[in-house]
């Protein structure tokens, strides 16, 4: 192996301001591939051990992960999904075609009740997507009065005849999907007008306050968000920002599990790429807010590979290796940095569907996988609603395919809500070790405990047959000199501190 890079990171612990909203750690659950069905809910019959019709090993992988927020039903599907095909009797309502993700029929056994009552059980707030494409502001305003009313009003009653007394909490209304393309092919212009009508219409009952997000634009589609701020503005509360870690859009992604070095490096450069994007994006919200009141919600975000051989076309079924753990790590500390504007995040998507956090078996024998993007969003944890600490790094980096430059290593830091430290290191290298000295000022170090995310290939993964191949193991190669941490990284390693 080569010998060894050297690297400074210095933490200005005493200029913290930012919090690291814990919604930046989102979920993304869509009525794709088996996401929802075999995925989440199997129904209480059956043979898998469920409770109330979702899995049991599902469920406590998603409270252990502690899911802050979930956003639902899609997606492109948002835009065709009528709610109330999803109420009442399981055995009553109306299957419909998935015309978006390969012609699948579903059964509508999973609805409005299913999802937020799921999103109870996990603890997760529920950010629901409505459908503005092919719907009506009448039925996105009642679906309002339906899930959040505790009044006399009609679809309060509705829902309480359908078995639900007490409103649920919803706060995170979308107000349509990529309304620019799957959503309507809509002109930005026209958008903002449709925008301003239905927000009026979807109105806070009781003690309820939705926080009303617009359909934002597509990674480099700057004028979309410069039209949305001039004709939209404080009439939203957030604007959303979708952004794939993907090669293009027409022919072959690639694989998964089967790629170059090159290939590797590249998708680093490619992933990375989010934080000019959403500087840029940021600029132009700045120029109409300057306080910054509306967030930016990179509400769908990941990479997109090729489906598994085998799989059925249009479900989106992917592996996860340790280049998506790279993914996650990389991403999220660059949504930490920007944590005065991104105030929410949600990856594509939470089971069975591009880079997952669980891959279940839907044949019957009940077995789940936790990736290795898992095991990265359960090792970043102590971020949320920590305070970011700005840093400085000097590292090397190389040149990567399409112009990019990569550094060799991203860190973060954060002041944990209960005055710790936790601080995240990656060192992408693929064959060079990182000797980190990290200088923390005016800190008085006590005590260090830290996890690393490692695997012999870039291209690990785990799967049914072998689910731990990639998982978190112990990490003590660190020392302590006055307020230096003397840090030793493998190559390809994601290694989490917490401080005391």
């Amino acid at each position: 192996m080569a010998s060894a890079q050297n690297t400074t990171v210095t933490i200005h612990a005493n200029q913290g301001k930012n919090i690291i909203n814990k919604e930046i750690y989102g979920q993304f659950a869509e009525h794709l591939g088996s996401c929802i069905y075999g995925g989440l809910w199997v129904g209480p019959l059956s043979n898998i051990p469920n409770t109330d019709g979702y899995r049991n090993d599902v469920l406590k992988a998603l409270i252990d992960l502690k899911v802050p927020v979930l956003r639902w039903p899609g997606g492109c599907f948002a835009d065709e999904y009528h709610w109330t095909d999803g109420i009442g009797p399981r055995d009553k309502r109306p299957k419909m075609q998935n015309n978006n993700w390969g012609g699948t029929i579903e059964d509508n056994s999973f609805g409005t009740h299913e999802f937020l009552n799921l999103c109870e059980k996990i603890g997760a707030e529920p950010y629901i997507s409505g459908n503005v494409g092919s719907g009506s502001v009448e039925e996105l305003a009642k679906w309002v009065e339906y899930m959040t009313s505790d009044g006399d009003t009609p679809m309060a009653n509705l829902r309480r005849k359908n078995g639900r007394e007490k409103s649920w909490n919803v706060k995170y209304l979308g107000v349509g999907n990529e309304s620019w393309g799957c959503g309507g092919n809509m002109r930005p212009e026209y958008y903002s007008d449709l925008f301003r009508r239905y927000s009026t219409y979807c109105r806070n009952y009781d003690s309820h306050k939705l926080f009303k997000i617009a359909s934002g634009a597509s990674d480099y589609d700057y004028d979309w968000t410069k039209v949305l701020m001039n004709n939209v503005g404080n009439r939203m509360n957030g604007l959303s920002l979708h952004y794939y870690t993907v090669t293009g859009w027409n022919g072959s992604k690639g694989s998964a599990t089967k790629f170059s070095n090159d290939d590797y490096y590249w998708t680093l450069g490619k992933c990375l790429e989010i934080e000019d994007v959403i500087k840029k994006h940021s600029a132009i919200m700045d120029e109409k807010d300057p306080k910054q009141r509306i967030g930016l919600l990179v509400d769908e975000w990941g990479t997109w590979w090729d489906e598994e051989p085998g799989t059925i076309k249009g479900h989106l079924f992917q592996q996860n290796t340790m280049r998506d753990a790279f993914v996650a790590a990389l991403s999220l500390n660059v949504f930490h940095r920007h944590s005065d504007r991104v105030r929410m995040a949600n990856i594509a998507q939470i089971a069975n569907v591009l880079q997952s956090m669980i891959l279940t078996d839907t044949t019957g024998n009940g077995h789940i996988v936790l990736t290795p993007t898992y095991h990265v969003f359960k090792m970043y944890q102590p971020f949320q609603d920590a305070t970011y600490l700005p840093l400085d790094i000097k590292c090397d980096s190389m040149k990567v395919r399409d112009n990019r430059t990569i550094p060799m290593v991203s860190a973060s830091a954060a002041k944990t809500k209960d005055g710790n430290m936790v601080i995240s290191l990656a060192n992408v290298s693929l064959d060079k070790a990182q000797n980190i000295d990290v200088d923390i000022e005016d800190a008085g170090i006590k005590n260090i405990t830290g996890e690393i995310l490692t695997s012999k290939n870039i291209s690990d993964y785990n799967d049914f047959n072998n689910p731990d191949v990639v998982k978190p193991t112990a990490f003590k190669d660190v020392k302590i000199k006055r307020n230096t941490l003397k840090v030793k990284i493998p190559a390809k390693s994601i290694v989490v501190l917490n401080i005391k």
